[in-house]
């Protein structure tokens, strides 16, 4: 697997204030140097350039990690592509492309409900080893029955949406999710993003360290982060939690968006905007807060929260997400800057929602959006 080559341009160039640079890349390094994470990765772009990219601990430039949640952008802006692509509308059926979803009343579910976590199915079942296979995959679809009408309530579709959305992009384009994302995205942009990467290809993927516990005493929680450790499991590619990427690479893809021409500006004006403004319901990720989502990202600050972007700093029109175990990508399209941090540190629960972790997610995303020169 190559390196991402993109060079690092001067921070005042791109109208970033070396200093407030300086404290973000600082505080980052702080959290391995203090012992707190045995490698983390940080990067922040602007205007189509890489501002910074410093990998920390025991990781390389090259190191990739498990982005869990934090990469649910990555399924975002590869579904953006096929709406770009016009395989397909947001008002679509479900059914009227994947027929084997027309079923139990789920024949009102658009492809809007589906990239918006309101199509009424939260936790409908699909698990490992079933969801390699596509037979499998479809036969589950047919079982699926809603909770709840679609459009009707918020809830995080942990992973059942995003294997629907596999099925769209991959029936309608006549490739594999992780073959469209390469050709159509990787590739041109000159990343090493991937989705479910083969085992023999995983030699790069930071593995997971137990920051509380020795490794071997881990129990692997079915629904929780330590599942993807195991390579089997990653390489499955369950579309919303195994995407992989340098922290170079999520930056890099969120300025593709606005500066290489590979989107239409109405699809990414769409995805980023807010569809949804509901409280979040179900019992994952913040349920009882308000939730702004676009298409498949949060949408708006949070001040460090589950379900909007860490940190005050930014304008309410930053789009991304953040993940177990305190990792986090985001864009603001208002100061054109992007964001990410990432590592291979998990606590035993998988999240870590101790007041340092939180702390951490918060402080960096207030550094990291208050880099810009203020006019």
């Amino acid at each position: 697997m190559r390196a991402m080559s993109h060079p690092i341009a001067d921070p005042e160039s791109m109208g970033i204030d070396p200093v407030r640079l300086d404290l973000l890349l600082r505080r980052a390094r702080h959290e391995v140097e203090g012992g707190r994470l045995p490698s983390c990765q940080v990067a922040l772009a602007r205007g189509g350039r890489l501002v910074a990219f410093e990998t920390v601990g025991d990781a390389s430039p090259q190191t990739r990690y498990v982005l869990q949640s934090a990469g649910r952008p990555l399924l975002a802006v590869t579904a953006w592509k096929a709406l770009s692509d016009g395989l397909f509308a947001l008002d679509d059926r479900v059914a009227g492309i994947v027929p084997e979803f027309d079923t139990n009343g789920k024949d009102a579910v658009t492809v809007r409900h589906v990239l918006t976590h309101t199509g009424g199915f939260p936790m409908a079942p699909l698990g490992f080893p079933r969801h390699r296979d596509r037979d499998e995959r479809l036969a589950a679809f047919s079982k699926w029955r809603l909770d709840w009408e679609p459009g009707s309530k918020l809830a995080f579709h942990v992973t059942a949406s995003a294997w629907v959305i596999r099925e769209l992009i991959e029936r309608t384009s006549g490739m594999l999710l992780r073959d469209y994302l390469r050709e159509k995205i990787a590739a041109p942009l000159g990343l090493t993003v991937d989705i479910g990467p083969p085992v023999e290809e995983q030699r790069t993927v930071a593995p997971y360290v137990c920051t509380d516990a020795k490794t071997s005493e881990v129990e692997i929680d079915p629904w929780g982060p330590w599942y993807l450790s195991e390579p089997e499991v990653l390489a499955a590619g369950e579309p919303s939690h195994t995407g992989v990427a340098t922290a170079g690479d999520m930056v890099m893809l969120f300025q593709g968006l606005y500066h290489s021409g590979i989107w239409s500006p109405e699809a990414v004006a769409e995805g980023t905007r807010a569809q949804v403004d509901m409280t979040l319901s179900g019992d994952f990720g913040g349920a009882g807060q308000r939730t702004r989502m676009g298409l498949f990202v949060t949408v708006g600050t949070g001040g460090g929260g589950a379900n909007g972007a860490p940190g005050l700093t930014a304008s309410p029109a930053t789009f991304g997400h953040t993940g177990a175990p305190t990792q986090m990508s985001f864009c603001d399209p208002g100061s054109g800057v992007s964001f990410a941090f990432f590592t291979n540190g998990y606590p035993r629960a998988g999240y870590d929602r101790t007041q340092a972790g939180m702390n951490q997610i918060a402080v960096l995303g207030n550094l990291a959006f208050d880099c810009p020169v203020r006019d």
